[in-house]
């Protein structure tokens, strides 16, 4: 699962941003994580660049967080299912990097952003048959708000009655998702079977959710369906944590993948750039340490989002973690 959800990526000017992104920073070392005595390699220092390219997960460290819709199980009628299924087949991740952009790039509200793909994609064509009052949750960030007013042109496209509510966390908008206070969530495939997994078999039950989709579905599915949820098709829009460098970073060393990074630049001189909780995380340091034997030198603690992407542009960190859906990723 990624490692936040709640995730805000506010504009600021570049100057502000550069500023914070170095006081984040700070000295080599700063972060309390200097490289330890036994870190092999030289590894590759940062290389300052003005795009990002994503270091592909070839071995399959992250789990599959794809889109998908959670449905009171009462609510979850032919049409209904239809409609928000309908909106999980007309997006990929880059094409919900797009939406994020138009959002927290380009500053577009979640709505006018929906409203826009929603006429390129035709989602308000060829839906009927839905009637009566439909809550459509969101969580609190913008990436959730996007896809909740995408299902809501579908929804009012097949005859519902739709009114969208900001519902916080996951530990709120659970239990009223399932009593039927709200009718449908967009939800992460992986993310919300590992909740549901530890509600119903104990915090300490065996994971359920991996890279494998149609595995991580199918458990989901059972789960739901014992917590009064239906869920939707998975979309393949996945938001998940991934590895950014420069492509100027990427086109010197010729890497495109985690294992090409792990054979040529494991080391005392590459920097990782993340969220504060990375090298305690198993999907984050410890995951690239243990899937691909890749160790850095040092660590910084910034972001998931404008923080790591500024400090990675600037060459003060040599790769960044990131989120695969983040508008900031998106080409020019």
């Amino acid at each position: 699962m990624s490692l936040t959800r709640s995730k805000s990526l506010i504009a600021v000017p570049a100057i502000g941003l550069m500023a914070l992104a170095l006081a984040a920073c700070g000295k080599a070392g700063s972060s309390g994580t200097d490289a330890p005595d036994d870190v092999a390699g030289a590894g590759c220092a940062p290389v300052a660049g003005t795009s990002l390219v994503v270091l592909e997960d070839d071995k399959k460290l992250q789990n599959a967080d794809n889109i998908i819709a959670a449905v009171n199980a009462d609510a979850a009628s032919e049409s209904l299912l239809a409609a928000v299924n309908k909106v999980a087949a007309s997006l990929d991740t880059q094409k919900l990097v797009g939406l994020n952009k138009a959002v927290d790039v380009d500053r577009k509200t979640p709505a006018q952003a929906a409203e826009e793909f929603a006429t390129t994609a035709g989602l308000a064509t060829g839906l009927s048959g839905g009637s009566g009052d439909i809550t459509v949750g969101h969580g609190n960030f913008s990436e959730s708000n996007t896809i909740a007013e995408l299902y809501k042109i579908a929804l009012e496209a097949s005859g519902f009655t739709v009114k969208l509510q900001d519902v916080g966390n996951r530990e709120l908008y659970e239990p009223a998702l399932e009593k039927g206070d709200i009718q449908v969530m967009p939800e992460y495939a992986a993310t919300l079977a590992e909740f549901l997994n530890g509600k119903t078999n104990g915090k300490d039950a065996a994971p359920v959710a991996s890279s494998d989709l149609a595995a991580t579905v199918t458990a989901l599915q059972g789960l739901a369906e014992k917590n009064g949820l239906v869920v939707g098709e998975a979309s393949p829009a996945a938001d998940v944590n991934v590895y950014a460098v420069t492509k100027e970073f990427a086109d010197q060393h010729q890497v495109k993948t985690l294992s090409d990074f792990a054979a040529k630049c494991s080391g005392k001189a590459s920097i990782l750039g993340g969220p504060p909780e990375c090298p305690e995380r198993a999907f984050c340091q410890p995951g690239l340490k243990d899937t691909y034997g890749i160790e850095f030198g040092q660590f910084s603690s910034l972001d998931v989002g404008p923080l790591t992407q500024a400090a990675l542009k600037a060459g003060e960190i040599t790769v960044g973690t990131t989120l695969s859906t983040d508008g900031g990723l998106a080409a020019g």
